[in-house]
């Protein structure tokens, strides 16, 4: 049998992905007060680098709308301030909700199967392995997109400078940024300018990864404990002797205060995760419907870069309709787990609990934002169409002012 896996290695990858902008949510736990001292001021510095680069870029959109002629570049610009939109905001969501993010984690690492036989009674290392796997490709394509965008020109330019024999190096950025200053004229103006989009873009797509990350591991951890408590209803029967009823009553308790704890759990998800998923999921279907534009009316040079853009935004609001989807699935195989128990000839106050489990599943736990529906493959359908309503609209109007 493997070793048993502890909760730190379970959320691993969120946890280092948010460490590399400077944000450790166990800060609370670290005794290196100079090391928490770095850590905060590479967050703070890295933040305000950020977010003057998206002031740029709303300053440059709003430049671009005035003619007709740079439409495309504004449509261009928008979906990346949609990303950075929501990046700012996951990070906004995470601050206010520090404390309640440190009591989830801690009551999920308390709740979490400790040894190695729990393990595999939980499917702990099924639903790790899928886990993984939904963070390895979610964070792939999240970083592919913002090395893309960030990386291209510069290496683009090297290689036509020094392998082409190009007469000048061209000085042009990832991304379209208004600045106060010629950003082109110097070298090292132009470098650290560069740098900062660099940064100011890997610190967005971890923004905007690591909390649906966080998100993720929540849900799978709640699916393996609601998984769990559906098989122990299943494979236990109740039994009418009075010498064992008892026991069975202890059983069943402990299985619904488990179950009122998982519950308990989730709603530690909305609160945490809501206002940022509301955010997300309104900027999803523009930003979606305008990097379909750029796809249909750019250059086949940043063709490429928009499919990846495009490719990202899909995937993740396709994880978290997924996850959504799996949370409901789960918790309400609760309540028809608890009914198709051998419960005929049980006693009175065994048959109570289950009535209670039946009906606290009724009302799924679920991954919500103010005034959506509970979040399912129903939502994904929705942004999808949304966005696809927003594309023809846009491309109707453009294809009409262009004739």
């Amino acid at each position: 049998m493997p070793e048993a896996r502890t909760f730190s290695e379970f959320i691993r990858i969120p946890i280092r992905f948010y460490q590399t902008i400077g944000e450790d949510l166990y800060e609370h736990r670290s005794p290196y007060r100079i090391r928490r001292l770095l850590l905060k001021s590479l967050l703070y510095l890295g933040f305000l680098n950020f977010n003057i680069l998206v002031v740029g870029e709303i300053i440059y959109f709003v430049k671009a709308l005035n003619s007709f002629a740079t439409v495309l570049e504004a449509t261009g610009v928008a979906p990346c301030i949609g990303f950075s939109f929501v990046a700012d905001f996951k990070q906004i969501a995470l601050t206010v909700h520090r404390r309640t993010l440190r009591e989830h984690l801690d009551q999920m690492e308390e709740s979490f199967p400790k040894t190695a036989m729990q393990q595999v009674e939980y499917k702990l290392p099924q639903r790790e392995r899928v886990m993984r796997r939904v963070m390895g490709i979610f964070a792939l394509l999240c970083l592919a997109y913002t090395s893309t965008f960030s990386l291209y020109p510069a290496l683009k330019a090297a290689v036509q400078y020094w392998l082409l024999g190009a007469p000048v190096f061209k000085r042009n950025f990832g991304f379209a940024i208004w600045y106060p200053y010629n950003a082109t004229e110097k070298t090292w103006v132009y470098w650290l300018t560069y740098m900062g989009q660099v940064h100011g873009a890997y610190l967005a797509g971890v923004a905007f990864l690591s909390a649906d990350l966080v998100l993720v591991a929540s849900v799978t951890q709640l699916c393996m404990h609601f998984d769990y408590i559906s098989r122990c209803l299943e494979e236990f029967a109740g039994r009418s002797e009075s010498s064992s009823s008892q026991e069975d009553l202890q059983y069943l308790q402990a299985l619904v205060v488990k179950h009122a704890k998982s519950l308990e759990l989730s709603e530690h998800v909305n609160r945490i995760f809501s206002f940022s998923l509301l955010l997300n999921f309104l900027t999803a279907s523009l930003t979606i419907c305008f990097i379909g534009f750029q796809v249909t009316a750019s250059s086949t040079e940043d063709i490429v870069k928009y499919i990846i853009f495009l490719t990202t935004m899909l995937v993740q609001v396709f994880v978290i309709c997924y996850y959504g989807d799996e949370l409901m699935t789960a918790s309400q195989r609760i309540g028809d787990a608890a009914y198709n128990q051998n419960w005929f000839d049980c006693d009175r106050r065994y048959k109570q609990l289950l009535a209670i489990i039946i009906m606290r599943s009724q009302k799924p736990a679920s991954i919500r934002a103010p005034t959506f529906p509970p979040i399912s493959f129903r939502t994904y359908m929705k942004v999808i169409s949304m966005s696809y309503q927003f594309f023809a609209l846009l491309r109707t109007t453009y294809s009409g002012k262009g004739n």
